[in-house]
Order: structure tokens, then C-alpha cells, then sequence
């Protein structure tokens, strides 16, 4: 039984996500799928758009599956890196698509699931969408593209959701160029098989379909967030947040308390140098050297312990604190893969 399902729907190629009981998270041979799938419809006229959703339960994609990336960063790192070769190539082809492509972001939509509808064209947001980054809590950073998606958010909204991991709904994902359109889940159904049957008038049916969203409450704190994430040093961004003793600040020290510093380091430095991408393939290419090496680093295994093993939530971070996590650490996580190890697209 296939963890993903690809078919065709009348004039349609469709991904449809099938490993509910892991609110389907990515794994190797799912993304292996998705690429086949994707290259086999390139090429067939009669394929004219791709959708993107669920099959079932809740969630649209909680991640990648980071158990099993834990586990191989604790030994060589081999099974952890062809990951993130073939889920990166997946991105970039998304990215990279000549046919129209639509992601459904119904419900949890997070790491790896963020990875694959951002590149599409079309973002569809609902009232469940829960659009979240949250990888520094595990010592890991935002992958999948989000060096270059975050870094080019209104603001600083990038930084700090690269940072706190903070959860977004549908309406916030729309009024920040997230999502493209807003649709209650209830004509969701409906509006795929319209767009399977006519997907020339896409677009006219998607704002057929849509509804105007809620008040994206984020919104009310982005002179905060443009204030006190400023800063390209992470120290810096905490000494703001600390001088600024609001209930708001304070809030956000205490989450970020809680995340690996040598993670939130990378994660600036990561939309700093993605800000500056020419290319959507440079970024991953990045992303794939950084990875490389996070994922064998003490912070991501005792992270995900913490969180998702032994569920105590006590990481215990090495380097412990901001100060200690020196500059030459974080280059030497950014420095260029080896010749002949580099991630390469399709």
C-alpha cells in the first residue's frame, strides 16, 4: 500500500498524501513517488494542471519523518542525507513546474508540507490551516525552500517565524502571500472536481470557490515583530525583546527559550543568505549542505528525543547558550558540500 496516491482525474494529475496515521509526513519513497508522478505528466498533453491534498485524516502534511532522520544522524547520516537529496529535488521540481500546480493546505501544514505547496502556484488556505516552521525546537532549521520563502515575507515575519516556529491559520497565511486563496473546507470537493474537469478556467474557479477570511490577527503585531527581529545576530534580537519588556515580547522570550540556540542561528543565517538567492536551486543546494551537517549534530538528535521519542520536552542544547555558539560553528554548517557530494537537480 502506496503512502501516496497518484492518479488522474479527468484532466488532472493528482497527489493525494496517504499516511494518515503520521498526519502524512513525508518519507523517501513518497517524495520518489511524487517526482515520477510529476515527470511522467510533464511530458502528456492531456495532463494540463496538478493538484496537491489529503486523502484522509487530519492535516494536509506534518513534515518530514524525523524519527527516522534522528536515528541516522546519530550513526553515518547516509539514510538522513538521501532524504534530503530526493524531498529537495521534489521541492525544486514543484518549484520549477511549467504546468499549473494547486496545493490544498487544508489543515496541519507544516516542515516538509510547507515544502511542497509553496512552490505551487496556486496556495489554497482553509479555516483549518495550521501553517507552521517549527524546526527549531527539534536543533533542526527551515528547510524545504524556507530560506528563500520566510526571507521574502513582509518585514521581519520570516525571522520571527523561522524563530519562535509560531502557528499561522488560514487567514494569516493569506494576507501574507502564503496562501493565494481563502476557501471554507465545506466547498473544497466540489471545487476540485471542477477544476479536474475544466482546469483552463482555474483560476476563475478558484475565486468562484473563495470566501473573504477572517482578520488575520498577525497583523496587528508586525510593527512589533519589524521591531524586535530586526537584527541579524540572534543575541541582538533577544537583547530587543528583553528591552522592550511588553507581554508580547515577553512571550516570545519565553518560547524561544525553549529552542536550540545553535538552531535559531542557523535559521537566521540561512534567510539572511537565502534573502540574497538568485536561484531557487543555490538554496537548496545550501539548504542541503546545512542539513547535511545539523542532522548529525548533538542538537537535532537530543531534539528530537526530547520531543518526539521520550516526549519529556527537556532538551538539554550543546552549545547551551547563544553566546556559546561561536561564529566559526555556524560556517563551518554552512560551507560548501565536498566535490561530487553536492545536491544537484533533476
Amino acid at each position: 500500500m502506496s503512502d501516496v496516491l497518484t492518479l488522474t482525474d479527468h484532466k488532472v494529475g493528482r497527489l493525494r498524501l496517504d499516511r494518515p496515521k503520521a498526519i502524512h509526513a513525508l518519507t523517501r519513497d513518497m517524495c520518489s513517488a511524487m517526482i515520477a508522478a510529476l515527470l511522467e505528466w510533464r511530458e502528456r498533453p492531456e495532463v494540463e494542471a496538478v493538484m496537491l491534498d489529503h486523502a484522509e485524516g487530519r492535516g494536509f502534511c506534518a513534515g518530514g519523518d524525523v524519527v527516522m532522520l534522528a536515528r541516522s544522524g546519530a550513526g553515518d547520516g547516509s539514510e538522513a542525507r538521501a532524504f534530503f537529496f530526493e524531498e529537495y529535488r521534489l521541492n525544486h521540481l514543484l518549484f520549477t513546474y511549467a504546468k499549473p500546480t494547486l496545493a490544498f493546505m487544508d489543515g496541519i501544514t507544516m516542515g516538509g508540507g510547507v515544502g511542497i505547496s509553496q512552490p505551487c502556484k496556486y496556495r489554497v488556505a482553509t479555516e483549518n490551516t495550521r501553517f507552521a516552521m517549527p524546526e527549531t525546537a527539534i536543533g533542526l532549521f527551515p528547510d524545504v525552500g524556507g530560506g528563500w520563502y520566510l526571507s521574502r515575507l513582509p518585514g521581519r515575519v520570516g525571522q520571527y517565524l523561522a524563530l519562535t516556529g509560531a502557528r499561522l491559520d488560514g487567514a494569516e497565511c493569506l494576507a501574507l502571500g502564503l496562501a493565494t486563496h481563502y476557501v471554507p473546507s465545506l466547498g473544497l470537493e466540489d471545487l476540485k472536481a471542477r477544476i479536474a474537469a475544466d482546469p483552463q478556467r482555474i483560476e476563475a474557479l478558484l475565486e468562484e470557490a473563495s470566501a473573504p477570511a477572517p482578520e488575520a490577527k498577525i497583523t496587528a503585531h508586525q510593527c512589533d515583530i519589524d521591531r524586535l527581529f530586526a537584527a541579524e545576530d540572534y543575541e541582538d534580537v533577544l537583547a530587543a525583546l528583553e528591552a522592550d519588556g511588553s507581554e508580547w515580547a515577553k512571550s516570545q522570550l519565553e518560547t524561544l527559550s525553549s529552542k536550540s540556540p545553535q538552531a535559531c542561528k542557523v535559521s537566521l543565517r540561512l534567510l539572511h543568505n537565502g534573502g540574497l538567492m538568485q536561484a531557487f536551486a543555490d538554496e537548496m543546494r545550501q539548504e542541503y549542505a546545512v542539513a547535511s551537517r545539523v542532522v548529525q549534530r548533538h542538537d537535532f538528535v537530543e531534539g528530537v528525543r526530547a520531543l518526539l521519542v521520550d516526549k519529556d520536552s527537556a532538551p538539554v542544547w550543546a552549545p547551551p547558550t547563544p553566546e556559546a555558539v561561536t561564529q566559526h560553528l555556524i560556517d563551518t554548517i554552512f560551507a560548501p558540500m565536498p566535490e561530487g557530494e553536492e545536491w544537484t537537480p533533476l
